[in-house]
């Protein structure tokens, strides 16, 4: 999910974990032990000159469960070793550090596991990648309740019950409210599925997820032999079934056989992509797990990427977001929020 959550959640963490032992100085180790993971957007341009291979390189390894425990023993046992001096020597052990940073860097790729990009958690045994597509990457509803509770618990003495209340009222609200889009991921699947029927819709295989901000809005994606059909649907709609039915072509102006550097994009892309030649040397590649920004427009996809030969390879563009586009799509998805 987004910085801010990872955040929130890691500094959950360490007040479990510590907040009693050293108060507010858990929460800002246990934050810092959820921003870790998300490191590997910069480290992966240290790594790679080529954009594509760092992009992948996201939520990998340094998101898999095995980074996990790797970094939890070596974060734990560094810190202990700086802060067991002077007055605080006998305050903490090592096995609480090594817990404080082992769940703070744990939980971090399995809330990534519930969003539609989801994350690679068994890195590097398989590269399979979790994706339970039932909450946005960014979902005020989830985050702004858990960092409520965890602002306001700062101002209590590290031993107040109060303290203890706070915590668990925001993992508790944040996990109750996590269940629920549980299963409004099958309520909308239903929908979908049904929706399709009726539309004499012969798919192969279908993914629904829910848009930005919030669990109200979804977006849906049918893959048949020729062509992708995506719709939408809003839990504010007078009728249960997903609207504006598009029908996309299967567009391929590259070809995975190619270029390894599909493969791997279609890999990424759950394989629900397209790829459109832009200009003599440019192609443009739609990860269409993610809506379109204008529904007359199928080359306008939220989640696009511009591909250029680079030698016998591919390679990327830096993502630009330009501030009037990313008005429009907020506005879009306000607009299409309250129902039809």
């Amino acid at each position: 999910m987004d910085s801010l959550t990872q955040i929130v959640l890691g500094a959950a963490c360490g007040e479990a974990v510590l907040g009693k032992k050293i108060g507010n100085r858990a929460l800002l180790f246990g934050a810092i032990g959820g921003t870790i993971p998300d490191l590997d957007v910069f480290i992966g341009n240290l790594i790679y000159n080529n954009q594509i291979d760092a992009m992948l390189f996201h939520r990998g390894f340094m998101h898999s469960i095995w980074f996990a425990i790797l970094g939890a023993f070596i974060l734990g046992w560094g810190v202990f070793k700086l802060y067991n001096s002077g007055k605080r020597i006998g305050t903490t052990t090592q096995k609480n550090w090594i817990s404080l940073f082992f769940w703070s860097l744990v939980t971090h790729p399995i809330l990534d596991c519930f969003t539609p990009y989801g994350t690679q958690l068994f890195t590097p045994i398989s590269n399979y990648r979790v994706a339970f597509n039932n909450i946005a990457v960014v979902d005020v509803f989830y985050t702004v309740p858990f960092l409520l509770s965890i602002i306001v618990l700062m101002f209590f003495n590290r031993t107040s019950n109060k303290r203890t209340c706070l915590l668990k009222f925001g993992l508790g609200i944040s996990s109750i409210y996590m269940l629920l889009t549980v299963g409004n991921k099958f309520y909308i699947d239903s929908i979908f599925r049904k929706t399709l029927a009726e539309n004499n819709i012969n798919y192969t295989r279908y993914s629904s997820n829910p848009a930005l901000f919030s669990n109200a809005l979804w977006y849906g994606i049918a893959e048949t032999e020729s062509s992708y059909f995506i719709a939408n649907y809003s839990l504010f709609d007078t009728e249960t079934k997903f609207k504006n039915i598009l029908e996309l072509p299967k567009q391929r102006d590259l070809s995975p056989f190619d270029y390894k550097d599909i493969q791997d994009l279609a890999w990424f892309s759950n394989n629900y992509y397209s790829i459109y030649q832009v200009e003599e040397n440019g192609y443009q590649y739609n990860d269409l797990r993610y809506p379109l920004l204008d529904e007359n427009n199928p080359n306008s996809s939220v989640f696009k990427m511009k591909l250029y030969k680079d030698g016998n390879r591919l390679n990327m563009k830096p993502f630009e977001r330009e501030a009037k586009t990313v008005n429009s799509a907020i506005s879009n998805l306000w607009e299409r929020l309250k129902g039809i």
